[in-house]
């Protein structure tokens, strides 16, 4: 446990940042997963979950929750997968 004031509030942000982050990697895990399966599904609602997961994965890179590598080869990945789905 902490003893400074400082460091006390910094265990607080801390936790209070570590929340943040869960949420929003929990959220970008299952767009990605909706994402994947109506692609696989073929369904028609799968580029408007595409676009969506592509703006959340856009938002985490920008907060630091995810590096941009990261994002960058997610997003390939799912457009590729999406584009071919759409050539079929």
């Amino acid at each position: 446990m902490p003893n400074l004031k400082s460091a006390k509030k910094e265990l607080r942000k801390s936790k209070k940042r570590q929340i943040r982050n869960t949420q929003i990697n929990d959220n970008l895990k299952k767009l990605i997963k909706n994402s994947r399966k109506a692609i696989e599904a073929k369904d028609s609602k799968a580029k408007e979950l595409v676009a969506q997961t592509m703006k959340a994965l856009d938002k985490a890179a920008q907060k630091g929750i995810i590096k941009k590598n990261n994002r960058d080869r997610r997003k390939s990945r799912l457009h590729t997968k999406l584009n071919a789905m759409l050539k079929k």
